[in-house]
């Protein structure tokens, strides 16, 4: 459980053009926070993770997500769906975890960042970069597609 930082203005591009505005009234704030929570939810329920009683809220670009998962890869991949959207800039942490294992660590790609290279700093090992795709999986979909200020799990060897 914690708060997990990602850039705002990159990621899937979920919650079309409508911004929110000062003239807007608190009621038309709390709609459009409602629309943009279920646009991330029923994404991340479109990559067919595992969880149960998975609940999402989103105000002014922090996601909270709670329910329950049965192991950290779910939970890692739940958090980095949640946080790759264009529009969110962290991520609260309040899944509860069946089987806890050790904390995820995360990598933002940077320009000029391959997964070769990547596993090269994390791994000591180039090589390595099918690990580091298949753990992103189905989040990431070629292994050629990857974007600044992405965030990436980095799973242990």
């Amino acid at each position: 459980m914690g708060l997990f930082s990602f850039i705002k203005e990159a990621g899937e591009k979920l919650f079309g053009k409508k911004q929110e505005t000062p003239e807007m009234t608190i009621e038309d704030k709390n709609a459009l926070n409602q629309e943009r929570a279920q646009a991330i939810f029923d994404y991340v329920k479109g990559l067919n993770l595992q969880w149960s009683s998975l609940m999402v809220s989103y105000k002014s670009g922090q996601v909270a997500i709670s329910g329950t998962v049965p192991d950290q890869e779910n939970r890692e991949k739940i958090i980095l769906a949640a946080g790759n959207v264009e529009g969110v800039d962290s991520v609260d942490d309040q899944l509860v975890v069946e089987a806890p294992a050790a904390e995820p660590r995360f990598y933002t790609v940077v320009k000029g960042d391959t997964l070769w290279k990547i596993a090269a700093s994390q791994y000591g090992d180039g090589s390595k970069y099918p690990r580091i795709f298949e753990a992103n999986k189905p989040m990431l979909k070629d292994p050629d597609r990857i974007y600044p200020g992405q965030n990436l799990r980095i799973p242990p060897l």
